[in-house]
């Protein structure tokens, strides 16, 4: 007889790092385009290509924050896609980083969602991706470790 709690214990541990390296590559590859890592503005594939292309689209998606501050808050997504990607990769304090994941892109959900509509955050699956960062940290323990007991 196979055991169970076995392989759920193992599958729960398996879905967790795809979650997390999931949305670590998708958090670190929207920060290679803006630095124009996937190519040059225009390319095929490449959203941004470069800081100003990306400042733009920050703009427009924050309409309701004063120009001068645009750039800041480009660099402080900037950042914090990069450091939760990395904590999300690494899996120290794997919980916090997965909320702070969920949060960060409910946040982007939501700016697009007043910006622009339904549709461009459903096609982009930004939800998809905040409900995921959030099963991650419902399904973490304190300890890092996947908590097959919340599933």
């Amino acid at each position: 007889m196979e055991n169970t709690t076995s392989n759920e214990g193992q599958r729960t541990r398996f879905a967790t790092y795809f979650v997390r390296l999931a949305l670590a590559a998708a958090f670190l590859s929207a920060v290679a385009d803006r630095f124009g890592i996937w190519g040059p503005p225009g390319a095929e594939g490449v959203v941004w290509g470069d800081i100003q292309n990306y400042e733009s689209y920050v703009a427009l998606l924050n309409w309701f924050i004063p120009a001068s501050l645009i750039p800041m808050l480009g660099w402080m997504a900037t950042v914090a896609e990069i450091v939760i990607a990395v904590g999300l990769i690494i899996g120290w304090q794997l919980r916090w980083f997965a909320l702070a994941a969920g949060i960060l892109l409910s946040l982007f959900g939501i700016t697009m969602l007043a910006a622009f509509g339904l549709k461009p955050p459903l096609d982009y699956s930004v939800f998809s991706a905040a409900s995921a960062a959030f099963l991650l940290y419902a399904v973490t323990n304190k300890a890092g470790q996947s908590d097959r007991k919340a599933l």
